[in-house]
């Protein structure tokens, strides 16, 4: 009977998971936060009724993996391309200035290691955690506020989506360097060799989905190809570039987002994401939080490293925009904007986790880190945004 004991774990996880998520919501706050405290209630931390197995382990991997697939569906090339290269300097300074605080930051709490190491490694990865910025967060909260398709509102978005992918170009090339026999050369390589496997792969197989496209609209035949050119992308980027398998999903629904059915497939994903691989992954996160390693240097880490996050984001991003001409207010706006984590700073630790990069006790400092943010940066935009008029007539819904 103990083998069918993950049907029960299952059972607990989707339901535990959904009522947790809809009182998180209640909150206003996201409702991964739910979701990974529902993980943490069942976990060994608190009710011990749920236990990590391998089989937990590969649906959260799949949860992960289409989570990303889901995002480049739903990433609007054509915005990022108007937004051009103001968005994409914001961006870039908006990663450099958390990933070089971050890091700083572990390395004032823990000690300064010597370059190349290990625990180097870990600081700098405690730096990567930094770098994302959560688009859906962001975009509900100006869509409610009425802004989305203003000027800075445009730049937000534009920079966050080209933020989240230099996060996970990033993420590839610190988990390249975790084998200390790895030479630099040979990640940039890999990486570079990836790069025209999923620009030539690319290519074709976009042509081919157009014709079937064109052919048998709005099939479900669409949707199932498309999870398999997820899995196989996944696939091939861990297996023959070595690089993670998240980065060949998210490219997946790169080649796949401007199909016509763009967002049909993503809909298909969205109900297998939604119901169970999701709230596999996020209870996951939950599971894998440990308190008892918890102590006074942890706490102050924790608190350090909410605040570097945030601040990191405001400096980085905010002072880019003003070089480039803005206000003080507007630039004000895009900082705070930028300063939200969630999905993808959950990835980018479950990642660093499973290649033995980061301890479970940081996932307590994360999760704190997503809370915090997600109920600060809504807040300041509306005080930001109070009493100036709002150029939406008809919202756009974008989603993360």
């Amino acid at each position: 009977m103990e083998s069918f004991e993950f049907l029960k774990d299952l059972a607990l996880i989707i339901v535990t998971a959904k009522v947790f998520g809809l009182i998180a919501n209640k909150l206003k706050a996201p409702q991964v936060v739910g979701e990974i405290i529902a993980g943490l209630i069942l976990g060994p931390s608190i009710l011990g009724w749920v236990g990590q197995s391998d089989f937990l382990s590969r649906m959260a991997e799949i949860g992960v993996i289409l989570i990303m697939f889901g995002a480049g569906l739903e990433t609007n090339m054509k915005d990022l391309l108007k937004t051009g290269p103001k968005a994409l300097l914001i961006a870039l300074v908006g990663v450099f200035v958390p990933l070089a605080g971050g890091a700083l930051t572990y390395m004032l709490i823990f000690g300064f290691s010597e370059w190349g190491s290990e625990e180097f490694m870990r600081a700098v990865f405690i730096g990567t955690i930094m770098t994302a910025t959560s688009v859906g967060i962001t975009v509900q909260t100006l869509k409610e506020l009425g802004h989305l398709k203003g000027r800075i509102g445009t730049l937000i978005l534009s920079s966050a989506i080209i933020d989240d992918i230099i996060g996970i170009i990033v993420l590839t090339f610190v988990i390249g360097f975790k084998d200390t026999e790895s030479k630099p050369m040979d990640v940039v390589i890999r990486t570079g060799l990836f790069i025209l496997f999923a620009v030539g792969v690319g290519i074709i197989c976009y042509y081919i989905f157009k014709f079937i496209d064109k052919r048998y609209p709005h099939k479900r035949r669409i949707p199932i190809l498309g999870l398999a050119l997820c899995m196989i992308m996944a696939y091939a980027a861990e297996k023959f570039f070595g690089i993670a398998d998240i980065t060949g999903a998210y490219v997946a629904g790169l080649i796949l987002c401007n199909l016509r059915d763009s967002d049909y497939i993503a809909e298909k994903m969205d109900v297998s994401s939604y119901m169970m691989f999701g709230p596999v992954f996020f209870a996951s996160i939950g599971l894998k939080t440990q308190f008892d390693g918890i102590t006074p240097a942890l706490l102050i880490f924790s608190a350090a490293f909410v605040f570097t996050a945030l601040i990191t984001k405001v400096i980085g991003c905010g002072l880019t925009a003003k070089l480039l001409g803005n206000n003080f207010k507007d630039s004000l706006k895009v900082g705070v904007g930028m300063m939200t984590r969630g999905e993808v700073a959950l990835i980018v630790s479950q990642k660093g986790l499973s290649v033995g990069m980061m301890d479970p006790t940081y996932f307590t400092s994360v999760i704190l880190l997503i809370i915090v943010s997600s109920v600060t940066t809504p807040i300041l935009l509306k005080l930001l945004y109070k009493g100036e008029d709002k150029p939406d007539a008809a919202p756009a819904v974008v989603q993360n």
